[in-house]
């Protein structure tokens, strides 16, 4: 392992936490292979690593979710045995995790303060309770209600819920697993500033994220992990091209390898979409989409491109307006009529939408052709064994089996197995919404080339995405969304940051600069 060079200056900070050749295996895979890992106070330590790498194993192994079973874990220098989360939780040690743990019938105050709440008299003190969350929700800069229920919150909200809920157990290591991944970068921002506040305060961060940029603006330290093992231990400021290098095993050339086909604009659209409205959603919605391109759906959050694409696709109900695919007119509201036309959704919550977490992968590949593959009752159980397999591994799903319960697959594998499926469908029109949220960068340039390989046989893509670079780096012509319409419409050529955000905010360029933090991720 590289190590990253000693303060010359006064003495070390207090060792808070300390990983010493941990192992954990689990059927068929070991997820870690005597991996070393030390936090101090008053740092942010980054881990990074592909997806797979046995991050979140890692992190499950110190909040109590996972026993390992080799190795140790030292809190304060002192052996400890971590056997759940109320055993972290006394060792000083809370967890922000990819999943969220919110209940959805409760309030946001029940949720923060879950298991813990204040009492008097020997009763629940509810006044009490909603002010200290009302507290808590302040410093992470959210404006919701206490009594608000968790489940009419959108996933922005909820990783803000989770992260006061951190917060509320003032506790000395904070593990944060992907906590930026679902923010703005207005949003995240405001998270840096609360870290870097404790971080001051002396508390111990582990802050695991793909965004590279975040890295030296933030962390002080970097682990890698590759294939379970610490590979290395290198400063924040190391270069992006030796991190990416270090992560993945080999250098990556190109970030958004993007290869166009050159759309004729002559041909004839594989999908058409006029004057699709929704009431309080979106209004007056135009556009095409031909064989053989990418076309990206740029705006900021709340514009109304989530609602938009999952109206083409029929999951949502529109008002008025026309959706054509091949010149074919689809009914409203009918994701089967869609399916048979050829289109399918990647949604932007893979885990509450594109996946069924408890079925296998092979399951999961199957989800939307089982039925055409039926005859006479029949399901030819073979054949459907052989098609996954093949979509797997040209995928490069890193599984077990495809028996392995997609559950247990790492953020980036999940959302191969979600994308697996139209391909196996052989979707003539994939609408990617927000695909590469929470992947690798190494598992985003495959996908990357997946786009590219599947334009290139005459097949479409519209691609929803928050990360202004991705969408700029990887579509033929962009379409702007502002305030539920269509703000305009760029050419490949003609798209630049500033461009973009002058049409999101409706507002001239030169001001647009200025407000670039508002909505996109833009690195």
């Amino acid at each position: 392992m590289t190590n990253c060079p000693e303060p010359v200056n006064g003495p070390a900070p207090a060792e808070l936490l300390r990983l010493d050749g941990v192992r954990k295996t689990f059927p068929g895979v070991v997820a870690l292979d005597g991996v070393d890992f030390d936090l101090r106070a008053g740092e942010v330590h980054v881990l990074l690593g592909e997806n797979g790498a046995g991050k979140s194993t890692l992190v499950k192994m110190v909040s109590g979710a996972h026993r390992p079973d080799a190795g140790r874990i030292l809190v304060g220098g002192e052996p400890v045995r971590i056997h759940g989360a109320q055993d972290a939780e006394r060792h000083g040690i809370a967890a922000i995790h990819q999943e969220f743990n919110l209940v959805p019938d409760l309030s946001v105050a029940e949720n923060i303060f879950l298991g813990r709440q204040p009492r008097r008299l020997g009763f629940i003190d509810r006044k009490a309770m909603e002010r200290a969350a009302a507290d808590l929700l302040g410093r992470v800069g959210v404006d919701v209600p206490p009594r608000t229920r968790v489940r009419e919150l959108g996933i922005a909200r909820l990783q803000m819920v989770e992260i006061a809920k951190a917060l509320s157990l003032d506790a000395r290591v904070l593990i944060m697993d992907e906590p930026t991944a679902v923010l703005t970068a207005d949003e995240g921002e405001k998270l840096f500033r609360i870290v870097r506040t404790l971080r001051g305060n002396g508390v111990g961060v582990v802050f695991i994220t793909h965004h590279l940029e975040e890295i030296a603006a933030l962390g002080d330290r970097v682990t890698v992990l590759r294939d379970g093992r610490s590979v290395a231990q290198v400063p924040a400021g190391t270069p992006h091209d030796e991190l990416v290098r270090l992560m993945v095993g080999r250098s990556i050339e190109a970030q958004y390898p993007r290869e166009s086909t050159g759309a004729e604009p002559a041909a004839a659209p594989l999908l058409r979409v006029a004057g699709l409205t929704r009431s309080g959603s979106f209004q007056d919605i135009a556009f095409e989409v031909r064989p053989g391109e990418v076309v990206g759906l740029a705006g900021l959050v709340g514009a109304g491109r989530t609602e938009v694409v999952r109206a083409v696709f029929g999951a949502d109900p529109y008002d008025a307006g026309t959706v054509e695919m091949a010149g074919r007119p689809l009914p409203r509201h009918d994701v089967n009529a869609a399916l048979e036309a050829g289109i399918g959704l990647v949604p932007e919550d893979r885990k509450g939408q594109g996946l069924l977490p408890d079925a296998s992968v092979h399951d999961n590949l199957n989800l939307v052709t089982l039925g055409r593959a039926t005859r006479a009752g029949f399901v030819d159980r073979a054949g459907r064994r052989r098609a996954t397999a093949e979509i797997a591994e040209r995928l490069g799903v890193r599984m077990a089996s495809l028996d392995q319960h997609v559950r247990t697959l790492s953020g980036g594998n999940q959302q191969k197995v979600v994308i697996g499926k139209w391909l196996l469908a052989a979707s003539k029109l994939l609408i990617l919404d927000e695909p590469t949220r929470g992947v690798d960068v190494g598992a985003k340039v495959e996908i990357y080339r997946l786009i590219n390989e599947l334009t290139a046989s005459g097949h479409a893509v519209l691609m929803v995405s928050s990360d202004l670079p991705e969408v700029l780096g990887m579509s033929d012509r962009v379409l702007v969304m502002a305030q539920g319409r269509i703000a305009g419409e760029l050419a490949a050529g003609d798209a630049t940051q500033d461009a973009v955000m002058a049409l999101a905010v409706r507002t001239r360029p030169d001001e647009a600069k200025e407000r670039e933090g508002e909505g996109f991720r833009g690195r």
